[in-house]
Order: structure tokens, then C-alpha cells, then sequence
């Protein structure tokens, strides 16, 4: 891994709720707090966190699809926060998504030839319709479908056969990004190992970087290089996997690692139960967002202000005690 392809920077995005008959002054959502992160080129980077943690909003922030309320994201050196229409154009081709549910995401009075002629068609990739054609039978090859995939529409497809389309037009305009949001979430179990191995074969194949958001803790340990814990929207744990998932330094983090399922019949991991409930976005804690939940919090906790430290190499946590060495027996 070389210079950072993507630099994330004091990152916040809050959504503005409408009024209701009962509180007639609007809400504010605040779904990502004051990130800050780099993604190196050619490594992959999971985002796990629990549902409504921010992972999505970052990932959709970074590509630009929204807008941060605060902070900037420079791509290849460029802060591509402020740029729109034709300026952001060529930057739309190097960074693409992959989206959770492959049906929805795909058009269905399109044949799968026409999207991805479209797409090439549109970033000026192949000048002639001949050419068109010959790339567009290439990039179905590459993500395991034949030539006759073309002629077909999304509905004609399995699920996993659709999630590979979904790949395949993330593929076609030769991008250096991807964000694969849950990519494999919406399939059947036997179908998930089969689509993880793709995306982990184009990725050292393509020498892609990607930024990989799931809940599904055994896929972040599996095509994650390092990994960020989001918890309500705030950054609370940044290491190399393995060093995480050995020895985890944030309660939170601890807490993910001990619900997550081992398939070992003789693994003697002590379950890690919250106490309370998850506080509404709309209203998190003061000081550290999960002291709430935590079974280490201090009265510090709710006035200290939540920064990520170096714990080691390449090792960041966001809480006050130094005591903390999770692991799968701790």
C-alpha cells in the first residue's frame, strides 16, 4: 500500500427532520460525527457498526451522493466536496458502488447489455458500438456470466446472478473505488461465499481499493485489511484486522466481537451483554456516545470529549481508559 487514495476529514452529515403535531420544531439527525480516516490505495477498509451506526451515509458521503454537513473528502489528492455536473464527472468514473439489494438497484425495462453499453457509452470508454459490444462481453466474463447475460433482463436472473451484475456495471467504466454497501447481505448463505471470492479475485486482480461496509463480522475479517468501528455516527475504533479482532481496545468494539457466531465447538467466548437500550440519534449522550451501554464507563465519561488516540501500531481507540485489552476469552 502506497499514499492514501481517499482522505476523509472532520466529516459530519445530519439530516433534518419535518415537524410533527407533537413536536412542531424540526429534528436534527445526526448520522456521521467529526470522521476522520484514510484509505490507503489497493487496501480494503471495513466499516462495521450496528444498523443506524452511519455506515451507509459515510460510504454514500464519500462517493459524493451526499453532501457532508460538515468536513471535506479528497479523492487522489482532490476535494471533490464541492465539485458538481461535469466537474465531478470524472471522478464518478473512478469511484463506484456496489448496492445491498441487487434487484432494486438495477432497471428493470433494461436489457443487461444496454446498461452497461449505456454506461460506457456515457465516460466516452469505447468510441464505437462494436466496441461497445466486445467490452461489454468482456465484463460480464469477468464477473462469471456469458455472453448471452446481454440479452437478458435483471428479472430473468437469480439473486446472486443479479448481485454480479450489480459488480459487473460497478466494473465497467475501469474504476479505482469501489464502496460495496452489504454487497452480500441480500443472498442466500451458499451464494454469499461465491460472490465474497469474487470480489476479493477482482480486487488483487484489479488491484481495486475498496471501502467495505457489513455488519457481518467473519466477511470484514475475511476481506478487510483494517477496520473502523462507527458507533452513532462517531468513530470509535480504527486498526489493522487482525490486530482488532485479537485484541480490541474499545468497549464497543468488544461487544461487537463477543455476539459474533464461531462455528469452533469448543470456543469458550464469553457473551458481552449492553446494559440499556440504544440511544436515539436524535439525542446521543454527552461525552462518549456509548457510555450508556458500556460496563466500564466512569462519571468522566459523560463530559470527556471523544477523540481518537494511538493505542499501537496503526491502532486507534476513542475512550479515556487505558485498561481495556478485549479479546475472544477476555
Amino acid at each position: 500500500m502506497g499514499a492514501a487514495l481517499v482522505e476523509i476529514r472532520n466529516v459530519s452529515k445530519s439530516f433534518t427532520l419535518s415537524r410533527s403535531i407533537i413536536n412542531r420544531k424540526p429534528s436534527v439527525l445526526q448520522a456521521v460525527s467529526d470522521v476522520s480516516l484514510d484509505i490507503m490505495k489497493g487496501e480494503s477498509l471495513g466499516l462495521v457498526g450496528e444498523s443506524g451506526s452511519g455506515k451507509s451515509t459515510l460510504g454514500h458521503v464519500v462517493l459524493n451522493l451526499l453532501k457532508p454537513t460538515a468536513g471535506e473528502v479528497y479523492f487522489d489528492g482532490q476535494n471533490i466536496t464541492a465539485l458538481r455536473g461535469r466537474d465531478l464527472l470524472p471522478y464518478r468514473r473512478r469511484m463506484q458502488l456496489i448496492f445491498q439489494d441487487p434487484f432494486s438497484s438495477l432497471n428493470p425495462t433494461q436489457s443487461v447489455g444496454a446498461m452497461l453499453s449505456e454506461i460506457l457509452f456515457v465516460h466516452r470508454i469505447c468510441r464505437t458500438a462494436a466496441e461497445r459490444k466486445d467490452k461489454v462481453r468482456d465484463i460480464l466474463r469477468q464477473v462469471g456470466l456469458s455472453e448471452a447475460a446481454a440479452r437478458r433482463y435483471p428479472h430473468e436472473f437469480s439473486g446472486g446472478q443479479r448481485q454480479r451484475l450489480v459488480i459487473a456495471r460497478a466494473l465497467a467504466c475501469d474504476p479505482e473505488f469501489i464502496v460495496a454497501d452489504e454487497p452480500v447481505s441480500a443472498l442466500d448463505v451458499s451464494i454469499q461465499a461465491q460472490i465474497v471470492k469474487l470480489l476479493e479475485k477482482l480486487r488483487q486482480e484489479l488491484g481495486l481499493t475498496l471501502l467495505l461496509v457489513a455488519h457481518d463480522l467473519g466477511l470484514i475479517q475475511y476481506m478487510s485489511d483494517r477496520v473502523g468501528v462507527l458507533y452513532l455516527g462517531k468513530l470509535v475504533e480504527l486498526a489493522p484486522t487482525r490486530r482488532l479482532f485479537a485484541a480490541p481496545r474499545h468497549p464497543y468494539t468488544e461487544m461487537l466481537l463477543s455476539a459474533a457466531p464461531s462455528i469452533e465447538v469448543d470456543a469458550q467466548k464469553k457473551r458481552i451483554v449492553p446494559t440499556g437500550e440504544i440511544p436515539s440519534p436524535l439525542s446521543p449522550p454527552s461525552g462518549c456516545v456509548f457510555r450508556t451501554r458500556c460496563r466500564y464507563a466512569l462519571p468522566a465519561c459523560a463530559t470527556s470529549k471523544l477523540t481518537l488516540t494511538k493505542v499501537g501500531d496503526g491502532h486507534f481507540k476513542a475512550c479515556i481508559r487505558n485498561d481495556i485489552l478485549g479479546g475472544p476469552n477476555a
